[in-house]
């Protein structure tokens, strides 16, 4: 896998091999092709209220944008399929000033918050989604098998990046995420207002 990690965001505290790592490891996991290119950046919150604002029509920062690049067709990707073969997938966008609230407000690290946002942005970017209620069941519930096998890859690779957390909002379903982004949005609003 071809992963570039572009850090425009002026946070601290991001690892970016972590990121190649699990983006990586869920690519492999989803049996793309070896060659396949993704980059990820990481942005700060204005620039990612912008993108959200002029792509999702929605204001605010958000945790996580995914821009597909080419057009996905069946077997696309896959190291079994017929040509095209490798393909550039398109770009993970990240906004760590952002996760970080998420990721506190979670109650675990902010490495495993990107984590998680990084493996939820790659499925993005082969095509999955959560528009209706079995979709949004489906991703969530591969998102957190990824992630949770990529900890145990660790494991026996002997390397941590963060301790894999074990609270509720550490492999959310989808309704856990959505009372997590509540919850955030409460926090800003007190913060603004204080």
């Amino acid at each position: 896998m071809s992963i570039e990690v572009l850090n425009e965001s002026g946070f601290d505290g991001v690892n970016e091999e972590m990121l190649i790592d699990v983006a990586s490891f869920a690519l492999s996991a989803m049996d793309v092709h070896p060659d396949t290119e993704v980059t990820i950046t990481l942005v700060d919150s204005d620039t990612m209220s912008d993108l959200h604002e002029r792509w999702m029509d929605l204001p605010g920062p958000t945790d996580v944008m995914s821009f597909p690049m080419d057009e996905l067709t069946p077997g696309s990707g896959r190291p079994d399929a017929s040509a095209p073969g490798p393909a550039m997938l398109g770009d993970i966008i990240l906004c760590p000033e952002y996760d970080d609230k998420q990721a506190r407000a979670a109650g675990h690290s902010l490495g495993h918050e990107l984590a998680l946002l990084t493996v939820h942005g790659t499925l993005h970017l082969l095509g999955y989604d959560h528009a209706t209620p079995q979709d949004e069941r489906e991703m969530f519930a591969l998102q957190n098998e990824v992630l949770a096998d990529w900890y145990d890859y660790l494991t026996q690779k002997d390397v941590s990046y963060q301790p894999k957390p074990a609270g509720k909002h550490a492999f959310p379903t989808a309704a856990d995420r959505e009372a997590l982004d509540g919850l955030v949005e409460e926090q800003e609003k007190e913060q603004g207002g204080s």
